[in-house]
């Protein structure tokens, strides 16, 4: 079975050079995104526009290292008012996997419906990931996917299901018939399950308490992951957590890896305890975070680690607001 990857680029001006820099990083943008190798590219066409006449695309292709596939040029008509300079394609390649497109530099105008990032952020407890995502994502108007909310609806659909013990035995059934959708609305991610909005339901207490349990199933994670991977890959989002760049969303288009001082984290976590009226002693809490940082960082699934082309953040001499304009302008010059 073969499946069609389309994209499109474009070049700033028609000479030998920039027409091979922008085919090769176009193909190797959409082997990255689609995990490709470049044997597993069985064929290529590629199409441009009538002022491309210094090199074929084709060739260029063959010359980054597809020369195994079969590769095809055409010079399209003029058109008043398309894109100038412009380079589209059709990767072909073998197996039945959900493609994802590419379009890059002005050829992004070409599918603004396609045009949308993701952006991971992972660090230890306390540094401030989760404020600065929820924040982020209201800034750039995107989804802030609360992978929690995900978790509390599959409970939801377990207890309704009437399973007073969550084993892999019987919630695997029920995944497979688990109908669960994330919609943005207003600012705000609504949970829809069997199609009924449970945004509200699902915040009561015995949910939170179902949602601990029911997490803690390898077969739930794995649904979830699979779902959130699939929501990412739709539309623009955040996501943070402690494995979103390393697991959840390995080609997340940015990165970040939050952290600061044990020291820090403790003092935002005495203080947001306080605020809510408890009592606190700040060496115990001190104590608990380095406790978590070392269960986080040595457990056997999804240990808490940089990713490898993650940016890494040291937020202690910074606000929230100082952290949030400086992950939305790294992400405004990245995407």
């Amino acid at each position: 079975m073969l499946t069609a990857i389309r994209g499109a680029t474009s070049v700033a001006a028609d000479t030998p050079e920039e027409i091979r820099g922008a085919v090769r990083e176009l193909l190797e943008a959409i082997c990255h995104k689609n995990r490709l190798r470049e044997d597993d590219v069985v064929c290529i066409l590629f199409s441009n526009t009538s002022d491309i006449r210094s090199l074929y695309p084709a060739k260029a292709a063959r010359e980054a290292g597809f020369a195994r596939a079969a590769l095809f040029s055409a010079a399209e008509p003029e058109i008043d008012g398309a894109l100038p300079l412009c380079i589209r394609l059709m990767v072909l390649t073998e197996g039945d996997g959900r493609p994802v497109h590419v379009y890059l530099r002005a050829a992004a105008s070409l599918r603004r419906d396609r045009v949308h990032f993701s952006v991971a952020l992972d660090g230890p407890s306390g540094s401030g990931k989760s404020t600065a995502a929820k924040q982020l994502a209201k800034e750039l108007d995107i989804l802030y996917l609360d992978t929690g909310a995900m978790y509390r609806a599959c409970a939801l659909k377990a207890l309704r299901a009437g399973l007073g013990e969550f084993t892999a035995e019987n919630v695997a059934p029920l995944l497979k018939e688990l109908d669960l959708r994330v919609v943005y609305e207003s600012g705000a991610q609504r949970t829809v399950l069997d199609g009924e909005d449970v945004s509200e339901a699902i915040r009561r207490p015995e949910i939170s308490m179902a949602a601990s349990r029911i997490s803690a199933l390898a077969c739930v994670r794995e649904k979830m992951v699979e779902m959130q991977r699939a929501i990412a890959a739709e539309q623009s989002c955040v996501l943070d957590g402690r494995d979103i760049g390393t697991h959840v969303l390995p080609d997340a288009d940015c990165k970040f890896f939050i952290t600061a001082s044990v020291d820090v984290r403790a003092k935002r976590r005495c203080d947001e305890l306080r605020a809510k009226g408890f009592a606190v002693d700040f060496d115990t809490v001190r104590r608990e975070i380095e406790e978590r940082d070392r269960g986080d960082a040595t457990r056997a699934v999804s240990p808490l680690r940089q990713a490898e082309d993650a940016e890494y953040i040291d937020t202690s001499d910074l606000t929230a607001a100082q952290v949030v304009a400086l992950l939305k302008r790294k992400i405004q010059e990245k995407v």
